[in-house]
């Protein structure tokens, strides 16, 4: 499908069928978020990948896991990113951000569904997750098969005018 249509179709799915996630699908995702440049190529990301099994640790760090049989966790390094030299913002957020949103229409394509999941306890979410201490996350995105039953939600179609959001000068 073209860029327009699936930035269109795409919509925050809350819930899923129990159809497991293929491995070649995980593949394709994960191939996605590589094949994105970032600030100087550093990619200062890291994605983790949780199954089902998983949930319960994950579920005491946020309670939107919506049945999902597989989480992507993406977060960022701020020692391996890009620091712009004039007043040293770093990219590491901005680059992971990129590359997290990417997958999340990747998803999309090849016939899953996710939601950006940001409301979350980070600190909890490391205790339980330990490999993910170093990293500032970024994202969960719970992903799977959409139920049969899932709901669009029906804000997801409002937005500004092009005059709300557009300054030409």
């Amino acid at each position: 499908m073209d860029f327009v249509t699936l930035a269109k179709e795409r919509f925050s799915c809350r819930k899923f069928s129990n159809k497991p996630v293929e491995q070649e699908k995980i593949d394709s995702i994960i191939d996605v978020a590589l094949l994105l440049p970032t600030g100087l190529n550093k990619q200062p990301f890291k994605i983790f990948c949780l199954k089902a099994d998983s949930a319960d640790k994950l579920k005491k760090a946020t309670p939107f896991t919506y049945g999902a049989p597989l989480f992507l966790i993406i977060g960022a390094d701020e020692k391996q990113s890009y620091v712009r030299p004039f007043d040293n913002k770093n990219f590491a957020e901005i680059d992971t951000t990129i590359v997290a949103t990417h997958m999340m229409l990747e998803v999309h394509n090849i016939g899953l569904g996710t939601t950006w999941i940001g409301h979350f306890d980070e600190k909890v979410l490391k205790e339980e997750f330990p490999q993910m201490k170093d990293y500032s996350i970024v994202a969960i995105f719970p992903i799977g098969y959409p139920a049969d039953d899932v709901e669009i939600n029906p804000m997801h179609n409002l937005s500004k005018s092009k005059n709300e959001i557009l300054e030409v000068i």
